[in-house]
Formats: structure tokens, sequence, C-alpha cells
């Protein structure tokens, strides 16, 4: 059976706007930003040329879609046993699951069906948990590590302690602590240059950046590296990581900031050490042990350090 034909419709009198908005309306079932997200990889043409997400489309118009725009229920997390066969529990009770994710893993799909995610891998363990994030690929995640990073990562069984716990990250009453194995001594204890995404990276701005804040200590010095303990208080994307490479000291294997390579990483060498959450019960405070890979190469350089 041939497969069905790219969707495409002809632009109304009524309908002259921005093509995303046009072409949201035509399909409820998804969202604005999905539409963006297929302008931006583009999948969207507006009379035979590719579109941008600010193109305004006339009457009569023809806009050809690639594929339609993914639904909510198509980017919903699919369980995933072998992701969830690579998580480690490390807590669960009736509102919530934490693990630690290992480093190399996603925290979530970032398209439809994708698997091999720590959020389809919660799923797996945990169906409850698909259904009550805002963002159905969140598998209830409620928060989230890059996929470099490794340790503690929680999720939320049911859609109320979700509401409260995300209101919590937001709010600054979550405590964070992170291990970086970093390339040279930082600069300085603290870094709260302000931070703006731009495309994959982020970056300092003092303009339109958003209020970030790290603090670190020393807790061993590897030759020319040195780990130290992070505690981030706010949750900005790539924080640590950027404020790190900012004062000097970028993380083993994050080439992205400056980091120099350590064939013995999966990844870069940042880890989500400790995690404490308000609970109805008090504060609850979940500790992720280092992966072999981590462990093995702070052993190395310890090593290498004492011959």
């Amino acid at each position: 059976m041939a497969d069905a034909a790219p969707p495409h419709f002809t632009v109304d009198a009524g309908e002259v706007d921005r093509v995303d908005r046009v072409i949201a309306a035509r399909f409820p079932g998804s969202s604005r930003r999905r539409v963006v997200e297929l302008i931006e990889a583009g999948g969207v043409r507006i009379d035979g040329r590719l579109a941008r997400k600010g193109d305004r489309v006339a009457a009569g118009a023809v806009v050809e879609l690639a594929r339609a725009p993914a639904s909510r229920d198509d980017l919903r997390v699919q369980p995933d046993p072998d992701a969830a066969a690579r998580l480690t529990v490390l807590h669960v009770d009736d509102e919530l699951v934490v693990v630690a994710k290992p480093p190399g893993m996603p925290s979530q799909p970032l398209r439809a069906g994708e698997l091999g995610t720590a959020a389809s891998g919660v799923v797996a363990l945990h169906p409850e948990c698909a259904t009550v994030a805002d963002d159905p690929r969140d598998g209830g995640l409620v928060h989230r590590l890059d996929g470099g990073t490794s340790g503690v990562l929680a999720a939320a069984r049911t859609r109320a302690a979700w509401l409260a716990l995300r209101a919590a990250f937001g709010e600054g009453r979550v405590d964070k602590t992170y291990l970086a194995l970093v390339d040279a001594a930082p600069v300085s204890r603290e870094c709260e240059a302000p931070l703006a995404q731009r495309g994959k990276q982020v970056v300092v701005d003092h303009t339109d950046g958003l209020a970030a804040h790290t603090r670190w200590q020393l807790v061993r010095e590897l030759g020319e590296r040195c780990l130290v303990r992070c505690v981030a208080t706010t949750g900005r994307m790539h924080q640590v990581r950027v404020h790190l490479a900012t004062c000097g000291a970028p993380i083993a294997g994050d080439t992205l900031y400056g980091g120099q390579p350590l064939p013995t990483l999966v990844g870069f060498f940042l880890h989500a050490e400790q995690l404490t959450l308000p609970t109805a019960r008090g504060p609850l405070t979940i500790v992720a042990p280092l992966p072999p890979d981590r462990e093995a190469t702070l052993a190395a350089l310890a090593g290498a350090g004492a011959g």
C-alpha cells in the first residue's frame, strides 16, 4: 500500500495570517510549538518555497507540509524496558520516583516515538507517570538533566505531585548539588553571570540574559584538573557548564564549552550528586553514586598524580 501524500491546502480569504498560525488552526490537535518546529526543520513550503516562521500567507497560497505536525498524543512518552534497565531507582513512594540517570541518556524524547530516554524508562517502570505533566514528552519528570550529565532525576506519579514539585523548582525551594571534574581551577568561588540561549548553546548575556547563580568549592586536586562540588541556586539551561567555563574551568569532556576530551568518559564529567525536594512529610534528600566511568576517571587521574 502506498504512503499517503503529504498534507497540503489552499489558504482561504478568512485565513490570511502568519503561516504558523494558519497551520496551527488547520491542525488543532497539535500546538503552535510543534508547528514552529516543523517550519524550522524545513518541513513547510508556501507556493513551492521554504517557509519561515514569520512569513505571512495570502489568500490562494498553497501550503505544503512534509508531514502533519505532531499531536499531543503522538508525543506522549512510550515505555521502554531497555531504558528502564539502565536506570537505578533511588527512591519511590506514592507521589514520586527518583532515579539515577546514566551519562549519554537524554532526559526526554525530542520527537514522536523516540525511545532510550530517562522519561521512557520511568514510564516503563511506572505507567501512571505518562499523563501527569503539561508536556507529554516529560513522562512525569519535574526537571531535566543534559544528556551528558549523570545523576539524580525525579518524576511525579500524580498530577498533584507534579504541580507541587514544579512550583518548588520555580520558587527556588529545591536544593541541587553537582560534582564536576574541571580542566583547571576556577578563578572564583561563584558566578552570577546572566544566561541566554543562542541556538544549541547558552551564552553570558548582560542585556537580555536570565538571572543565574552557581557557587562551588574544591573537593580534590587531580594534577592540573580539579574535582569541584557545585550548588546551583537557579535552574537555567547548561548553567553549571557555562558558569564554570566562564570562570576559567570548563568541565572535562564538555567540548561545547571548551572542555578537553577525556577518552574514559561518556559525555562530560558533570554529575547531579544530590537533590533535596520539599514534600508533605518534610524535606527528602536523594544522593546518586558516581557512575563507573566517572569513578574510573577519578581513579586514573589520582593514580597518575601519585606516580
